[in-house]
């Protein structure tokens, strides 16, 4: 009876975990360079004094499906789509480098190349800033250039290059703001073989119709673990009858 109990209760509370995550994957469906949250549970005993009479569920640690998506051309001159296997380096809120994949960019009032979000982009150099009236290109390699609005394509100039890297996938960890950093905090070598495709987007790797149908599912496990629960709630009421008639 503990362990039928353990387990339904603690998985119930999983399984609204993984719903969480679920939900989190199809409200991003749509969100440029998203990798799909992946999440699994597993059954373990309840370590204690006694005999491991019980037994509860845990999830093992989220991990990321970091399959690519499919690039959508947008002829816009600041969305970046990253070519394979590689992230773009950004300034976290926390003043820490972080990663994303999400190449729609933009240009503060200051002149910092940002994301959408209002984060700083990294350059191998650091910081990028963007001279004001000018006409901005970006090379496969990451490299960003510019032309005074009206001049001559000969008068451009290079005022630095993304930071484009491309550490283990089992070094990274997704923060909470949804960017991945790596697990022991450091900070990655800039990867040269990485490469992007300009005036394009990756769209999420989110498949929508999967999302769903786990989600169906989850709910009928959850369903489960509660009828589960009110099992063993019977049985013991019909023992604890047994019980005083005996007596």
């Amino acid at each position: 009876m503990d362990k039928l109990i353990y387990t339904a209760m603690t998985g119930a509370s999983q399984v609204l975990q993984q719903q969480a995550a679920v939900s989190e994957n199809l409200a991003n469906a749509s969100t440029p360079g998203f990798r799909a949250v992946l999440a699994t549970f597993r059954a373990v005993p309840l370590v204690g004094e006694g005999l491991p009479t019980r037994t509860f569920v845990v999830d093992s640690t989220p991990g990321a499906d970091f399959s690519p998506g499919a690039f959508q051309q947008t002829g816009r001159a600041l969305d970046v789509a990253v070519n394979g296997a590689g992230w773009i380096a950004v300034q976290g809120a926390d003043g820490k480098e972080a990663y994303t994949r999400n190449g729609s960019l933009q240009v503060s009032p200051n002149g910092l190349l940002q994301t959408r979000t209002g984060l700083t982009v990294a350059g191998d150099g650091g910081p990028i800033t963007i001279p004001p009236d000018t006409e901005i290109t970006f090379a496969k390699d990451g490299t960003l250039s510019t032309v005074p609005s009206g001049s001559k394509p000969s008068q451009v100039v290079v005022v630095g290059r993304l930071k484009l890297v491309n550490p283990p996938p089992d070094k990274l960890e997704r923060g909470g703001d949804g960017l991945f950093r790596l697990k022991d905090g450091a900070a990655a070598v800039a990867d040269a073989n990485v490469s992007i495709f300009p005036g394009s987007l990756e769209g999420s790797n989110v498949n929508t119709v999967e999302a769903m149908v786990s989600m169906i599912s989850l709910a009928r496990k959850f369903d489960m673990q509660m009828k589960m629960l009110q099992s063993a709630d019977n049985n013991a009421r019909q023992a604890s009858q047994i019980m005083n008639i005996s007596g």
